[in-house]
Protein backbone atom coordinates (compact mmCIF):
# COMPACT_ATOMS: atom_id res chain seq x y z
CA UNK A 1 0.00 0.00 0.00
CA UNK A 2 2.85 2.39 0.87
CA UNK A 3 4.47 1.82 -2.51
CA UNK A 4 1.15 2.29 -4.32
CA UNK A 5 0.62 5.67 -2.68
CA UNK A 6 4.18 6.64 -3.51
CA UNK A 7 4.02 5.75 -7.23
CA UNK A 8 0.80 7.77 -7.51
CA UNK A 9 2.05 10.85 -5.67
CA UNK A 10 5.71 10.98 -6.74
CA UNK A 11 5.06 11.79 -10.44
CA UNK A 12 2.82 14.65 -9.30
CA UNK A 13 5.55 16.01 -7.04
CA UNK A 14 8.07 15.79 -9.85
CA UNK A 15 5.74 17.65 -12.22
CA UNK A 16 5.29 20.33 -9.56
CA UNK A 17 9.07 20.60 -9.21
CA UNK A 18 9.54 21.54 -12.89
CA UNK A 19 6.85 24.23 -12.91
CA UNK A 20 8.03 27.83 -13.31
CA UNK A 21 7.67 29.66 -10.01
CA UNK A 22 4.88 31.87 -11.36
CA UNK A 23 2.78 28.78 -12.19
CA UNK A 24 3.88 27.05 -8.99
CA UNK A 25 2.35 29.79 -6.86
CA UNK A 26 -0.87 29.81 -8.87
CA UNK A 27 -1.08 26.11 -8.07
CA UNK A 28 -0.34 26.90 -4.42
CA UNK A 29 -3.27 29.35 -4.37
CA UNK A 30 -5.56 26.56 -5.56
CA UNK A 31 -4.23 24.15 -2.93
CA UNK A 32 -4.77 26.82 -0.28
CA UNK A 33 -8.50 26.96 -1.13
CA UNK A 34 -8.68 23.16 -0.86
CA UNK A 35 -6.68 22.88 2.38
CA UNK A 36 -8.14 25.88 4.20
CA UNK A 37 -11.74 26.22 3.02
CA UNK A 38 -12.70 22.66 2.03
CA UNK A 39 -10.58 20.30 4.15
CA UNK A 40 -10.00 22.73 7.02
CA UNK A 41 -6.71 21.03 7.88
CA UNK A 42 -6.01 21.50 11.62
CA UNK A 43 -7.94 24.75 11.63
CA UNK A 44 -9.06 24.24 15.25
CA UNK A 45 -5.45 23.75 16.33
CA UNK A 46 -4.29 26.90 14.54
CA UNK A 47 -7.09 29.00 16.03
CA UNK A 48 -6.45 27.66 19.53
CA UNK A 49 -2.71 28.37 19.22
CA UNK A 50 -3.28 31.93 18.00
CA UNK A 51 -5.90 32.62 20.67
CA UNK A 52 -3.56 31.39 23.43
CA UNK A 53 -0.45 33.22 22.27
CA UNK A 54 -1.97 36.43 20.88
CA UNK A 55 -4.94 37.31 23.10
CA UNK A 56 -4.11 41.01 22.64
CA UNK A 57 -5.17 40.85 18.99
CA UNK A 58 -8.74 41.08 17.77
CA UNK A 59 -10.54 38.10 16.25
CA UNK A 60 -10.20 39.69 12.81
CA UNK A 61 -6.45 40.25 13.24
CA UNK A 62 -5.94 36.63 14.27
CA UNK A 63 -8.07 35.47 11.34
CA UNK A 64 -5.85 37.42 8.96
CA UNK A 65 -2.73 35.76 10.42
CA UNK A 66 -4.45 32.37 10.19
CA UNK A 67 -5.23 32.72 6.48
CA UNK A 68 -1.76 34.04 5.65
CA UNK A 69 -0.17 31.16 7.57
CA UNK A 70 -2.08 28.61 5.47
CA UNK A 71 -1.04 30.40 2.29
CA UNK A 72 2.57 30.19 3.43
CA UNK A 73 2.23 26.55 4.46
CA UNK A 74 1.04 25.63 0.95
CA UNK A 75 3.86 27.67 -0.62
CA UNK A 76 6.46 25.95 1.52
CA UNK A 77 5.21 22.46 0.74
CA UNK A 78 5.48 23.15 -3.00
CA UNK A 79 8.86 24.83 -2.52
CA UNK A 80 10.09 21.64 -0.88
CA UNK A 81 8.92 19.70 -3.96
CA UNK A 82 10.63 22.30 -6.14
CA UNK A 83 13.90 21.41 -4.44
CA UNK A 84 13.91 18.17 -6.45
CA UNK A 85 14.91 19.99 -9.65
CA UNK A 86 15.85 23.55 -8.68
CA UNK A 87 19.34 24.63 -9.74
CA UNK A 88 21.97 25.66 -7.23
CA UNK A 89 22.11 29.12 -8.83
CA UNK A 90 18.35 29.62 -8.46
CA UNK A 91 18.39 28.33 -4.88
CA UNK A 92 21.15 30.74 -3.87
CA UNK A 93 19.22 33.61 -5.44
CA UNK A 94 16.08 32.77 -3.50
CA UNK A 95 17.64 31.81 -0.15
CA UNK A 96 20.33 34.31 0.83
CA UNK A 97 22.55 33.87 3.89
CA UNK A 98 23.55 37.39 4.86
CA UNK A 99 26.46 36.77 7.22
CA UNK A 100 28.00 33.38 6.46
CA UNK A 101 31.22 34.65 8.07
CA UNK A 102 29.71 33.82 11.49
CA UNK A 103 30.04 30.14 10.64
CA UNK A 104 33.38 30.42 8.88
CA UNK A 105 34.80 32.26 11.91
CA UNK A 106 33.48 29.56 14.22
CA UNK A 107 34.96 26.86 11.98
CA UNK A 108 38.39 28.39 12.61
CA UNK A 109 37.97 27.63 16.32
CA UNK A 110 38.24 23.93 15.50
CA UNK A 111 35.01 22.88 17.23
CA UNK A 112 31.81 21.45 15.81
CA UNK A 113 28.78 23.72 15.59
CA UNK A 114 25.20 23.39 16.81
CA UNK A 115 22.89 25.36 14.50
CA UNK A 116 19.50 25.97 16.11
CA UNK A 117 16.55 26.72 13.85
CA UNK A 118 12.79 27.00 14.24
CA UNK A 119 9.80 25.95 12.17
CA UNK A 120 9.50 29.40 10.70
CA UNK A 121 9.54 30.80 7.14
CA UNK A 122 11.63 28.24 5.21
CA UNK A 123 13.60 25.76 7.28
CA UNK A 124 13.63 23.36 4.33
CA UNK A 125 15.82 25.61 2.15
CA UNK A 126 18.44 25.87 4.88
CA UNK A 127 20.09 22.94 3.09
CA UNK A 128 21.73 25.49 0.77
CA UNK A 129 23.96 26.42 3.72
CA UNK A 130 25.99 23.28 3.10
CA UNK A 131 27.38 24.77 -0.12
CA UNK A 132 29.07 27.56 1.81
CA UNK A 133 30.81 25.81 4.72
CA UNK A 134 33.81 23.54 5.05
CA UNK A 135 32.43 21.38 7.88
CA UNK A 136 30.11 18.50 7.01
CA UNK A 137 26.49 19.55 7.35
CA UNK A 138 24.21 17.24 9.35
CA UNK A 139 20.44 17.73 9.59
CA UNK A 140 18.38 15.98 12.24
CA UNK A 141 14.95 14.88 11.04
CA UNK A 142 11.94 12.85 12.11
CA UNK A 143 11.47 9.65 10.12
CA UNK A 144 8.35 9.36 7.95
CA UNK A 145 6.27 6.21 8.35
CA UNK A 146 6.05 5.59 4.60
CA UNK A 147 9.55 4.30 3.81
CA UNK A 148 9.35 5.40 0.17
CA UNK A 149 8.49 8.99 1.06
CA UNK A 150 11.11 8.85 3.78
CA UNK A 151 13.73 8.06 1.13
CA UNK A 152 12.38 10.89 -1.01
CA UNK A 153 12.68 13.40 1.84
CA UNK A 154 16.24 12.23 2.47
CA UNK A 155 16.98 12.69 -1.24
CA UNK A 156 15.57 16.23 -1.24
CA UNK A 157 17.23 17.36 1.99
CA UNK A 158 20.61 15.83 1.12
CA UNK A 159 20.77 17.57 -2.26
CA UNK A 160 23.83 19.61 -1.27
CA UNK A 161 25.57 16.71 0.49
CA UNK A 162 23.79 17.30 3.77
CA UNK A 163 23.82 14.15 5.90
CA UNK A 164 20.45 13.21 7.40
CA UNK A 165 20.26 11.67 10.87
CA UNK A 166 17.04 10.37 12.47
CA UNK A 167 16.17 12.04 15.78
CA UNK A 168 16.64 8.92 17.93
CA UNK A 169 20.13 8.36 16.51
CA UNK A 170 21.37 11.93 17.01
CA UNK A 171 23.15 11.40 20.35
CA UNK A 172 25.23 8.34 19.32
CA UNK A 173 25.99 9.99 15.96
CA UNK A 174 27.41 13.15 17.55
CA UNK A 175 29.24 11.09 20.15
CA UNK A 176 30.90 8.99 17.45
CA UNK A 177 31.90 12.05 15.41
CA UNK A 178 33.37 13.66 18.53
CA UNK A 179 35.32 10.50 19.32
CA UNK A 180 36.75 10.39 15.79
CA UNK A 181 37.49 14.12 15.70
CA UNK A 182 35.09 14.74 12.80
CA UNK A 183 34.07 18.41 12.73
CA UNK A 184 30.47 18.95 11.72
CA UNK A 185 27.63 21.45 11.73
CA UNK A 186 24.50 19.94 13.31
CA UNK A 187 21.21 21.62 12.36
CA UNK A 188 18.17 21.08 14.59
CA UNK A 189 14.73 22.69 14.54
CA UNK A 190 13.85 22.19 18.19
CA UNK A 191 11.05 24.65 18.92
CA UNK A 192 8.30 22.02 18.97
CA UNK A 193 6.84 20.22 21.99
CA UNK A 194 8.83 17.32 23.49
CA UNK A 195 7.15 14.03 24.34
CA UNK A 196 5.90 13.73 27.92
CA UNK A 197 8.68 11.29 28.86
CA UNK A 198 11.29 13.75 27.55
CA UNK A 199 10.22 16.76 29.61
CA UNK A 200 13.14 18.04 31.68
CA UNK A 201 12.64 21.81 31.68
CA UNK A 202 9.88 24.40 31.31
CA UNK A 203 10.16 27.90 29.87
CA UNK A 204 7.87 30.75 28.95
CA UNK A 205 7.11 30.66 25.22
CA UNK A 206 4.78 33.30 23.80
CA UNK A 207 3.42 34.03 27.27
CA UNK A 208 2.72 30.39 28.18
CA UNK A 209 4.86 28.11 30.35
CA UNK A 210 5.55 24.98 28.31
CA UNK A 211 8.10 22.14 28.22
CA UNK A 212 11.03 22.77 25.89
CA UNK A 213 13.62 20.60 24.18
CA UNK A 214 16.92 20.64 26.08
CA UNK A 215 18.78 18.08 23.94
CA UNK A 216 20.64 20.63 21.79
CA UNK A 217 21.93 22.42 24.89
CA UNK A 218 22.91 19.15 26.58
CA UNK A 219 24.85 18.03 23.51
CA UNK A 220 26.49 21.44 23.09
CA UNK A 221 27.74 21.39 26.67
CA UNK A 222 28.82 17.75 26.66
CA UNK A 223 30.79 17.97 23.39
CA UNK A 224 31.83 21.64 23.66
CA UNK A 225 30.03 22.82 20.52
CA UNK A 226 29.78 26.39 19.26
CA UNK A 227 26.11 27.42 19.19
CA UNK A 228 24.39 29.59 16.57
CA UNK A 229 20.76 30.51 15.95
CA UNK A 230 19.60 30.98 12.37
CA UNK A 231 16.91 33.60 11.91
CA UNK A 232 15.03 33.24 8.63
CA UNK A 233 13.00 36.09 7.16
CA UNK A 234 10.54 35.82 4.29
CA UNK A 235 11.33 38.78 2.06
CA UNK A 236 8.55 38.06 -0.42
CA UNK A 237 6.96 35.03 -2.01
CA UNK A 238 9.70 32.53 -2.87
CA UNK A 239 12.53 34.65 -1.42
CA UNK A 240 14.15 34.34 2.01
CA UNK A 241 17.04 35.81 3.97
CA UNK A 242 18.86 34.05 6.79
CA UNK A 243 20.81 35.84 9.50
CA UNK A 244 23.16 33.87 11.75
CA UNK A 245 22.99 34.90 15.41
CA UNK A 246 25.91 33.70 17.59
CA UNK A 247 24.77 32.34 20.95
CA UNK A 248 28.04 31.11 22.46
CA UNK A 249 31.48 29.73 21.65
CA UNK A 250 31.81 28.42 25.21
CA UNK A 251 28.70 26.36 25.92
CA UNK A 252 30.06 24.88 29.14
CA UNK A 253 30.30 28.33 30.74
CA UNK A 254 26.60 29.12 30.22
CA UNK A 255 24.33 28.37 33.22
CA UNK A 256 22.03 25.37 32.77
CA UNK A 257 19.12 26.05 30.40
CA UNK A 258 20.63 29.43 29.44
CA UNK A 259 21.22 28.35 25.83
CA UNK A 260 17.68 26.94 25.61
CA UNK A 261 16.23 30.14 27.07
CA UNK A 262 18.13 32.30 24.56
CA UNK A 263 16.94 30.10 21.70
CA UNK A 264 13.30 30.43 22.78
CA UNK A 265 13.63 34.22 22.99
CA UNK A 266 15.02 34.35 19.43
CA UNK A 267 12.13 32.25 18.12
CA UNK A 268 9.67 34.58 19.84
CA UNK A 269 11.24 37.59 18.13
CA UNK A 270 10.72 35.97 14.75
CA UNK A 271 7.09 35.20 15.47
CA UNK A 272 6.36 38.68 16.81
CA UNK A 273 7.81 40.29 13.67
CA UNK A 274 5.63 38.28 11.26
CA UNK A 275 3.49 35.60 12.97
CA UNK A 276 1.98 34.38 9.68
CA UNK A 277 5.16 32.48 8.81
CA UNK A 278 5.22 30.26 11.90
CA UNK A 279 4.18 26.60 11.83
CA UNK A 280 0.89 27.06 13.73
CA UNK A 281 -0.61 23.69 12.72
CA UNK A 282 1.60 21.87 15.22
CA UNK A 283 0.20 21.34 18.73
CA UNK A 284 3.06 23.25 20.32
CA UNK A 285 1.12 24.25 23.44
CA UNK A 286 -0.57 20.90 24.14
CA UNK A 287 1.42 20.52 27.39
CA UNK A 288 1.17 23.49 29.72
CA UNK A 289 2.35 24.02 33.27
CA UNK A 290 -1.20 24.20 34.60
CA UNK A 291 -1.64 20.55 33.45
Amino acid sequence: MQFLVFIIVYPLLWLVSILPFRILYLFSDAIYVLVYYIIGYRKKTVRANLAMTMPHLSDQERLTIEKKSYHHLCDMFLEMAKTLTISSKEMNKRFVIKNIEVITDYEKKGKSIMLLASHYASWEWLITLNQKISFGGVAVYKKINNKYFDKLVIKIRSKYNTELVVTNKTIPFIAENHKKGILSLYALASDQSPARNRIFHWDNFMGIEVPVHTGPEMLSKKYDLNVIFVKVKKVKRGYYEATLVPITDDAKSIPDFGITHTFIREVEKQIEEAPEYYFWTHKRWKHRRKD
